[in-house]
């Protein structure tokens, strides 16, 4: 099973879950949001663009790469267009949302710090303010 604090950690149960996800970087950032979104307002929809950092499984230089073509750009020169399982990971810890986001990703030549974008169709009419009171009161 995966967990995300501040989404499903309630639901662990040390009895009968031994070897448990934290799921990804990427995925802690985006279902909290998510969640505080969905309970309040109602997700119908959703995609999620993440700008992330370069990672260790990136090749320094240009070089091949038997799995994607992209994959063989060099980390340190190039935006390179990815996939991401954050989207399908937020339906796991949010069972609601299981196939409502879909989701890709942008690797970028920085050393650190990455972010998430999330649009989103409401079921509920509201305003960025009424958003934003949500997410503040929920952190």
């Amino acid at each position: 099973p995966m967990f995300v604090m501040g989404v499903n950690e309630d639901s662990y149960d040390p009895k009968v879950h031994h070897i448990v996800s934290n799921a990804s970087c990427t995925t802690n950032c985006l279902a909290p949001l998510a969640k505080i979104i969905h309970d309040n307002f109602g997700i119908e929809e959703g995609l999620m663009t993440t700008i992330h950092a370069t990672t260790a499984t990136q090749k320094t230089v240009d070089g091949p790469s038997m799995k994607e073509w992209r994959d063989g750009r060099g980390a340190s020169q190039n935006i390179i267009p990815a996939a991401t399982g954050a989207a399908k990971a937020v339906g796991k810890v949010i069972p609601a949302l299981n196939g409502k986001l879909t989701g890709m990703a942008f690797r970028v030549p920085v050393a650190d710090v990455s972010v998430v974008d999330l649009t989103v169709r409401l079921k509920t009419p509201t305003s960025y303010d009424q958003i934003k009171a949500k997410v503040k009161a929920a952190s």
